[in-house]
């Protein structure tokens, strides 16, 4: 399966630290070799790299690592393919725009029955089961919402209400951002933490390399780093629940709720009420 790495700061932050870990997983310390790709938002503005090559080898992932692009929000994803060939157009995270924003998406799993009917508002570019997802959330979030954009509270509710029926039918381990928050969803596997003061050292998991935050930070810096597996191996992270949504906002932690299936409302009782 794929790889993710998000990333949630109350100030605009580097994440060339996590990332030099991260990319080794690329065919380097694992066998995600299909692909990779990581977005920055930046204000309104979106700095987006991906590219088919793994990133363990990458001249643009190397660039990426010692480039400290500050954001708010990131999502970065290494790709082992399971639909879909290993191209460019196949390559996360995807982006869309919705109510004056950029969109950002990164899927790790796999949801081969998925197949929703699209009413062209957003198309896959390629052929992908994640990009298919994306384009079907953002168009569902367009039918309920309009053209006014909902309140953070009223987004959660309703990713929550998407999320549902899809978490029963295969593995839907997902990043989802527009630049205000981190969306996060734990299917099998998801961790995370969140670096705040007081600081100290990390160490990486895939690399021996360490950093004093100590040295880099300032009291009031809060950041938050969900990645699939930790990417350190000297701190406190938390291990997500499979089956829960959770979104993080100025670097901390500002919902979370169950995504378990309900046996009560299926994926087709769902699309046949989104057709009528």
């Amino acid at each position: 399966m794929c790889q993710l790495l998000g990333m949630n700061c109350n100030v605009p932050t580097d994440i060339c630290f996590s990332f030099t870990g991260f990319r080794q997983r690329g065919g380097s310390t694992d066998v995600h070799s299909d692909g990779w790709g990581i977005a920055f938002f930046e204000g309104k503005g979106v700095r987006l790299f991906v590219d088919p090559q793994a990133s363990a080898e990458s001249t643009i992932a190397e660039l990426v690592r010692s480039y400290p692009i500050h954001s708010l929000n990131v999502v970065a994803h290494i790709r082992k393919a399971t639909q879909g060939v290993t191209s460019l157009e196949n390559t996360h995270p995807f982006m869309r725009e919705l109510w004056g924003r950029y969109w950002l998406f990164a899927h790790n799993g796999n949801l081969p029955h998925f197949q929703p009917q699209l009413d062209g508002s957003y198309v896959p570019v390629g052929n992908t089961d994640s990009e298919q997802t994306f384009c079907w959330m953002l168009q569902s979030l367009r039918q309920r919402f309009g053209t006014d954009a909902p309140s953070r509270q009223e987004l959660f509710d309703a990713l929550g209400e998407l999320s549902l029926p899809l978490a029963g039918m295969g593995i839907f381990n997902f990043l989802l951002s527009n630049g205000d928050c981190l969306v996060a969803h734990c299917s099998t596997e998801l961790s995370y933490i969140i670096r705040r003061a007081p600081f100290a050292e990390a160490h990486l998991k895939d690399q021996d390399i360490s950093i004093d935050f100590r040295q880099v930070t300032t009291p009031e810096d809060r950041v938050a780093i969900i990645a699939t597996q930790p990417l350190t191996d000297n701190e406190p992270w938390v291990n997500m629940r499979p089956g829960t949504l959770w979104m993080f906002h100025d670097g901390e932690v500002v919902g979370q709720q169950n995504t378990v299936p309900s046996p009560f409302k299926s994926l087709a009782e769902m699309l046949d009420t989104e057709r009528t």
